[in-house]
């Protein structure tokens, strides 16, 4: 079991060494992550951006997020915790943009690994899930280097295997550009 998933997270972080490499900016993030039932979570990310869509437009932003999650659920002596990698593309809206800040809404569909495929009382069949997410958030700073976002996210192995009853989670994440 130990080796198997030393070597899945070997090939991950290849895939975001090769990825970072062509990275123009990069940030990390941290969310607290609420899901159904008792479910909390903390989710570590790095995220490297891409100057393809702003040559386009400035409010246009992509950016590759990768993410080491550990969910946590039920009681104290009788709880359930999954450890989960994920990586992610993801495409972001600039709004109103002021001296001050700037409004963003955002949306990705990735792929994540999950330790255990039995969490919070569901059986999600296959170690590998999609991962969507939707987000709103404000980016602040003199540059425009910190961001607050409030995400829900979405997991589900896409209905390759059943059953298939998806885990659902809320994120509160701050940011900060390096």
């Amino acid at each position: 079991m130990a080796a198997r998933l030393l070597k899945k997270l070997t090939g991950v972080v290849v895939v975001i060494a090769a990825t970072t490499s062509y990275a123009q900016a990069a940030s990390v993030a941290v969310d607290y992550i609420r899901g159904e039932g008792d479910v909390e979570g903390i989710k570590v990310a790095y995220q490297y951006y891409q100057q393809v869509l702003t040559d386009y437009s400035p409010d246009l932003h992509f950016y590759v997020e990768t993410s080491v999650n550990f969910w946590e659920y039920g009681a104290e002596r009788q709880h359930d915790t999954n450890f989960i990698i994920a990586l992610s593309p993801v495409l972001r809206k600039t709004f109103s943009p002021s001296a001050t800040g700037r409004f963003f809404g955002e949306f990705g569909i990735g792929l994540s690994l999950l330790d255990d495929t039995r969490f919070a009382g569901k059986n999600v069949s296959t170690h590998y899930q999609f991962e969507d997410r939707l987000g709103l958030g404000y980016e602040f700073g003199r540059t425009y280097q910190y961001r607050l976002a409030l995400r829900y996210f979405h997991y589900s192995n896409g209905g390759v295997k059943k059953p298939n009853p998806g885990l659902d989670f809320i994120s509160l994440s701050f940011a900060m550009r390096l």
